[in-house]
């Protein structure tokens, strides 16, 4: 067949501004011109070599265009679309949701010949009259549009009626609107439909302002297609649909409202961000086939959390529970509430382990579940997880997380496949300790490098919220006669006492052991080139910094009476280039603010890495930007 456009198909287009998918209407092939990026979508025009109109690409279709699959001159078929107002203007655009490639960029932009007479009678016609003109073409475009005079006889009441009998609601609400792609929805929209599946539901949470106090939880939406939408409820409308929307389930929704999405706190791949009100309508579709898929994950291997620390985005891992705590209580400073909190360490194929703490909900549920099969190592998929600086790498469930317990996915039977023919016996190393200035820990330990001074004479950082940096410098000097170490329970490492009798009381996990840990509480003065400044380092990073753990210090200091041994061991690990990862936070003492930093991890110096850092930095003084 001849590379050409459809005739009429601009016009096609006008004539049916919402195609319904039973609509019958002929093949509609543009030629793409004058194709651009305008913002973070393609723009172009849309023409059939007589007319043209301004189109836009969904996002889901940028890929095409930047692997050159769809060219400025190339011909595309029209699958799908949408035709909006553009706001303040009587002109339309063309979103186009669905197409397929039909030619690469041909020579020349193609145009026709038209007569005035006919252009104008094409467009003034009434839809019926100019489907007959084509049928009557039909020897020449090679298309054959049916004309509708068998169902105009009837009313529109009369078909809806019909249509209507005998129907579920969910039905009814298919067979009355067409239902749009969530590509396809944008603020300037009137009436639209969706068809979604929830993927992921938050928790109700409760807030206070000056406005007065309210309730708000969220949901995110997947549709056919796999696009994403975060739709977040009220009030009135969270109490309305909360128990109503529940986890994989699928909806028709409509009368909702939409806007620009808060880059700072959106969660889905999407430009906007959903409202559904008191007045919008959910309905299940229930006895119907529903080919929306399941939630979708985007797994980061556990060696490449690095880059996310403290970071705004969220990730989703896969892993091969390691084991499992108990559940504790945390109080929430705000109100004092005690939230449950449960941590469970899980590895994966790049032989890293990361811990994960469950809390909320989770905790004793999902949690519980895992707490009792620990032994059977099973798998998880856990979806939006935040990941924290904690020993280096930590991961942490909010409200919209979701867990899945050996899910039926190929990720899961891959893993489980691995560990139990080679990973049940290899060596596992956590994340955080291996934390080191490659690619894996590039946020960690070189983002926000600068000196101690800039710490120090800075009085009022970390005031709202803690700071983050990263530090080059020498371990000063560790006081010999401060308490280095306490005395921890050897399941949640919480502080523990001395129980009547004998054995230590752990207060978390309400028991009794015979024995316990020592665990680091540290504190050191550390220098570089600029100034000095006191810190404190916990179990994990005073371990790397002293160069051997807390029971076996203690066990030099006491039970073999070698001061000298003792001290020795602290003034070898002073002197020694570190790269520092710190927070800085403030605390009040006396009334009194003080600046508290805190170590958050600690990896020796990879001479490799630190050249080739300081000659991006040369570069940058010389060619300041």
């Amino acid at each position: 067949m001849a590379q050409s456009v459809s005739q009429y198909a601009i016009s096609t287009i006008l004539a049916n501004p919402s195609p319904d998918s039973s609509s019958d209407i002929p093949e509609i092939i543009v030629q793409v011109l004058d194709l651009k990026l305008t913002g973070n979508r393609y723009t172009f025009n849309a023409s059939d070599g007589k007319m043209k109109l301004r189109a836009i690409f969904s996002s889901n279709m940028s890929s095409e265009i930047i692997t050159g699959s769809v060219q400025n001159k190339g011909l595309v078929r029209i699958l799908d679309y949408t035709l909006n107002d553009i706001p303040n203007k009587s002109e339309k655009y063309l979103i186009v949701t669905k197409c397929e490639v039909v030619s690469p960029a041909l020579e020349t932009e193609i145009k026709a010949e038209v007569e005035t007479e006919e252009h104008d009678t094409v467009l003034k016609k009434p839809k019926l009259e100019y489907e007959a003109r084509y049928e009557a073409k039909a020897d020449v475009s090679g298309i054959i549009l049916k004309p509708k005079q068998e169902i105009v006889s009837k009313s529109a009441a009369q078909i809806v009626h019909e249509q209507r009998t005998n129907m579920a609601p969910s039905s009814r609400m298919a067979m009355t609107r067409r239902v749009h792609p969530l590509v396809s929805l944008n603020p300037y929209q009137g009436n639209w439909m969706i068809k979604v599946r929830l993927t992921s539901k938050g928790n109700m949470r409760t807030y206070k302002n000056a406005r007065g106090e309210g309730c708000v939880f969220n949901v995110e939406l997947t549709d056919e297609d796999g696009t994403q939408i975060q739709a977040t409820m009220f009030n009135e409308a969270a109490r309305k649909f909360y128990e109503k929307f529940q986890l994989g389930k699928v909806y028709y929704i409509s009368r909702g409202t939409l806007k620009v999405a808060n880059k700072q706190f959106k969660t889905v791949q999407n430009d906007y961000e959903m409202t559904l009100n008191e007045n919008s309508v959910v309905e299940e579709a229930s006895n119907e086939e529903t080919f929306i898929p399941e939630t979708k994950f985007n797994f980061v291997p556990i060696d490449q959390l690095g880059p996310y620390v403290n970071g705004r985005e969220l990730v989703d891992i896969i892993g091969v529970v390691q084991s499992v705590n108990p559940v504790s209580n945390i109080k929430r400073r705000i109100d004092n509430e005690n939230i449950p909190k449960r941590d469970l360490i899980v590895a994966d194929e790049t032989k890293k382990t990361v811990v994960v703490s469950l809390w909320s909900e989770l905790a004793n549920n999902v949690g519980q579940e895992l707490f009792d099969n620990a032994d059977k190592s099973p798998i998880v998929a856990i979806k939006s997880l935040k990941v924290g600086d904690f020993q280096g790498v930590s991961l942490s469930t909010l409200g919209k997380s979701s867990v899945m317990i050996n899910p039926d996915i190929p990720e899961a039977k891959k893993l489980r496949s691995w560990y139990d023919s080679e990973g049940k016996g290899s060596s596992m190393a956590s994340i955080g300790s291996g934390l080191s200035p490659s690619k894996t820990g590039a946020r960690s330990m070189y983002t926000d490098r600068v000196s101690l001074t800039h710490i120090t004479s800075n009085p009022s950082l970390g005031d709202e919220k803690p700071a983050f940096f990263s530090i080059k410098a020498f371990v000063s000097l560790i006081r010999p006669e401060q308490a280095m170490w306490y005395r921890a329970c050897k399941t949640c490492n919480k502080k523990v006492t001395e129980a009547v009798g004998s054995g230590y009381w752990c207060e978390g996990c309400q028991k009794n052991d015979e024995e316990c840990n020592l665990r680091y509480i540290m504190v050191s003065k550390i220098s570089d080139t600029r100034g000095e400044a006191w810190v404190s380092a916990f179990n994990e990073e005073a371990e790397k910094i002293v160069g051997c753990s807390a029971d076996e210090l203690d066990k030099l200091k006491s039970e073999q009476g070698d001061i000298d041994g003792y001290q020795q061991k602290l003034k070898e690990a002073t002197w020694v280039p570190h790269l520092f990862k710190v927070s800085v936070t403030q605390n009040e003492y006396n009334n009194e603010k003080r600046q508290r930093i805190t170590v958050k991890a600690v990896a020796p110096i990879n001479f490799a890495e630190e050249s080739r850092f300081l000659l991006e930095e040369i570069k940058k003084m010389r060619n300041p930007q």
